[in-house]
């Protein structure tokens, strides 16, 4: 059982940065690869970023591409997303996650099994 809380979401205006944070709980937090999903108002829930178990491997989507990077910490248990150049169609909640999935990419590809709460990430134009 992995639990994870999220933080560091706001509002911000376009062009700006977030970092948000994952918090997990567990001492297997680095046996796990890690993800970050969002949502936006009307639209289905879509991958953002993962991180291999040992941070060497990330995978994004195509959308944010040279403006998130995924990081993680395995002595503090934490995963992050920073977020530059941020645009409007930024604007959603966004979830941490993580599950029995092998690699960065294959957590495009499948479903995580634990989920944040997620945390609101708001980009005013």
């Amino acid at each position: 059982q992995v639990q994870l809380v999220e933080s560091g979401g706001g509002l911000v205006q376009a062009g700006g940065s977030l970092r948000l944070s994952c918090a997990a709980s567990g001492r297997t937090f680095s046996m796990y690869v890690m993800g970050w999903f969002r949502q936006a108002p009307g639209k289905e829930r879509e991958f953002v970023a993962a991180i291999s178990r040992n941070g060497v491997s990330t995978h994004y989507v195509d959308s944010v591409k040279g403006r998130f990077t995924i990081s993680r910490d395995n002595i503090k248990n934490t995963a992050y997303l920073q977020m530059s150049s941020l645009k409007p169609d930024d604007t959603a909640v966004y979830y941490c996650a993580t599950g029995t999935v092998a690699t960065a990419r294959d957590m495009a590809r499948y479903s995580p099994t634990y989920w944040g709460p997620g945390t609101q990430v708001t980009v005013s134009s």
